[in-house]
């Protein structure tokens, strides 16, 4: 179908979204890439704040609370009863296995995947047992396998917050996302960690767009937003999550990127103080999601019994 077959808009879309401060910013970076594409005007998309149980409650960990589902459900809610049209989100909050009736339409050209050390200059410059706010159980593990000393304290909230708590000396440094950073325009805050020292989070830098998979003219709309290379590599990294059974409290990392138009996939798997660590990595041709879902089976076939206990259903 082409540009010209899609059917005209009888009314604004609405575009559903969390309201912190990058959920916003991402969701204008949904609306502006559409506009561009399709030639329409601010009045063709509508953002529809939604606010999420992952923004509500801010000191335990996901994992204790419900996991990812805590930032899509209430999204989710809204696109099946029809208040909103799509929806967007930081790939790496979006839970492996999704409900049937909505699918990932779209996602847009990734950014930075690396981690950012806010509060020092590199991890090998943090004192001796500083204490590192995190709530990520891969951002713990991976740097207690560095520097077993540190001291890991419980970190959530955003952007902002998480910085200012390391600023009042709550922790003596935090990690971020680059990608994250980058967008809120905070591009020269903090320290990024080199990739071959730390991997990230499978889909760390991407963003998604979500809609009913039975909403054709939606679907067609967004295609036209759709960065083949970002979703294809971020398929795979969500693919070796489905091998591994992965849920928000197992530490795992993974990275995809295109390399000769093929994907190189690198994947590991930590217990959560760092001790035991398996890692893999494959080729595979674009769209391969069995191939990556193998190296998640092949990751928990090299692990011991303790480090398989942590990606058991």
């Amino acid at each position: 179908m082409t540009h010209e077959d899609i059917p005209p808009l009888t009314r604004p879309l609405r575009l559903g979204t969390r309201g912190s401060p990058l959920a916003l910013v991402q969701a204008h970076m949904v609306s502006n890439a559409l506009r561009a594409a399709h030639g329409w005007d601010e009045a063709a998309i509508d953002i529809v704040t939604v606010r999420t149980d992952g923004d509500r409650i801010q000191d335990r960990p996901l994992a204790e609370i419900g996991g990812k589902a805590l930032w899509t459900k209430e999204l989710d809610r809204a696109l099946i009863e029809g208040v909103i049209d799509f929806s967007v989100h930081s790939m790496k909050d979006v839970e492996t296995i999704r409900p049937e009736e909505i699918m990932v339409a779209a996602m847009l050209p990734r950014a930075d995947v690396r981690d950012r050390l806010i509060g020092a200059e590199s991890i090998a410059a943090l004192p001796q047992g500083a204490k590192v706010g995190t709530s990520s159980p891969r951002r713990a593990a991976q740097l207690l396998r560095l520097r077993p000393d540190l001291a890991i304290v419980m970190f959530r909230g955003n952007v902002a917050t998480r910085i200012a708590r390391v600023e009042a000396g709550e922790a003596d440094a935090t990690l971020l996302a680059a990608a994250g950073l980058i967008r809120l325009g905070e591009e020269a805050v903090g320290y990024d960690i080199p990739l071959e020292t730390m991997l990230p989070a499978p889909s760390q830098g991407a963003v998604g767009v979500e809609t009913l998979a039975g909403n054709d003219h939606v679907r067609q709309l967004l295609a036209a937003i759709n960065d083949a290379d970002t979703s294809d590599c971020v398929r795979a990294e969500r693919a070796v999550l489905l091998g591994l059974d992965a849920g928000c409290h197992s530490p795992v990392a993974a990275w995809g990127r295109i390399d000769a138009d093929e994907i190189l996939l690198s994947a590991e798997i930590l217990t959560s103080d760092g001790c035991e660590h398996v890692a893999g990595e494959v080729r595979l041709a674009r769209g391969d999601e069995a191939s990556a879902t193998a190296l998640g089976r092949d990751l928990l076939a090299r692990a011991s019994p303790t480090l398989r206990a942590l990606f058991s259903a």
